[in-house]
């Protein structure tokens, strides 16, 4: 998860140390700082799970969720949860990550059979979910204190769960994905793998920080999600300039959902009267062409 490769550099080549001083370091400790230290290679470490806090350390009065869910397919309006994985935690106001609160992980069985493509993707079968059934007391239990829930693809996750339980619908929600800028890291890949499991594995890389990167990610994510940004429609907007929208990144919506039917974009509030200026000088062509605009906090953003 999240690898990345070694970097050669024939001009540091010299520089390294024989294997003879690479066993003359010391511990295991020391030996990783050495191979971080030299900006050429990052160390995988096995993850070690957190215990549940007995007693939560003060300090840290928020509290956080971070969900993971494996379905049926893409559609949250017609496919289902087959597993969630859920770690709760705690934090504060800085983004500083205190303690594991709680854990839950679920399989329930679909109302179909489990698509093949699924269970290559996932490794559930069929079997594994027989007679199994999310407990969604405890999953709501897990919710309902929570601040921010946190998940590796919120625009995904979001609709899955509202629909599974509306004691997701009020929370602010935050996408490791978008909102956190990984490649700045050193991160490659920002894929994870299934449920509670990813739970953990995205709450350790949450946490950490390089020696020159000041603050963590869930800092960064945690600032991310106390931001506003803008959904701007580019309602009635010529038909031909549908290839321009979508070079900008542009997303079309055919209107079943709610919002108007037209081409979309979400930008940074600061970003709104540029991207304004865009849509009236090379879409539009007419100064005076007011779009509809939607402002989003955490509490709305990523709900299908």
């Amino acid at each position: 998860m999240f690898g990345t490769g070694e970097t050669r550099d024939p001009e540091k080549k010299a520089q390294s140390p024989s294997t003879h001083d690479v066993r003359g370091i010391g511990d295991e400790i020391e030996m990783v700082r050495w191979l971080e230290e030299t900006g050429r290679y990052r160390v995988l470490r096995k993850l070690k799970a957190r215990a549940i806090a007995n007693a939560p350390r003060p300090g840290f009065p928020m509290r956080g969720v971070i969900v993971d869910t494996e379905t049926t397919g893409l559609s949250a309006r017609k496919d289902e949860i087959i597993e969630i994985g859920i770690v709760a935690f705690s934090f504060d106001k800085t983004g500083n990550i205190g303690d594991v609160t709680g854990i839950y992980c679920g399989l329930q069985r679909p109302s179909i059979a489990i698509p093949a493509n699924i269970t290559r993707l996932t490794g559930i079968t069929d079997a594994m979910v027989a007679g199994q059934t999310i407990d969604i007391a405890r999953v709501q239990a897990l919710i309902a204190p929570a601040d921010l829930i946190v998940a590796h693809n919120a625009g995904f996750d979001r609709p899955f769960c509202e629909t599974f339980s509306r004691a997701f619908a009020p929370k602010a929600w935050a996408c490791s994905v978008s909102e956190v800028d990984w490649s700045a890291r050193g991160f490659e890949g920002t894929k994870l793998g299934r449920a509670v499991d990813d739970c953990f594995a995205l709450l350790e890389v949450l946490a950490q920080s390089g020696p020159d990167q000041g603050n963590t990610p869930f800092a960064e994510l945690f600032a991310a999600s106390q931001r506003s940004r803008v959904r701007i429609f580019a309602e009635h907007s010529p038909f031909e300039m549908k290839d321009n929208l979508k070079a900008r990144g542009y997303r079309w919506s055919d209107g079943t959902d709610g919002r108007p039917k037209s081409w979309w974009v979400e930008v940074a509030d600061d970003m709104l009267d540029e991207e304004l200026r865009y849509l009236r000088a090379e879409i539009y062509r007419w100064p005076d062409a007011d779009p509809p605009i939607r402002r989003l906090t955490a509490l709305e953003r990523f709900k299908a």
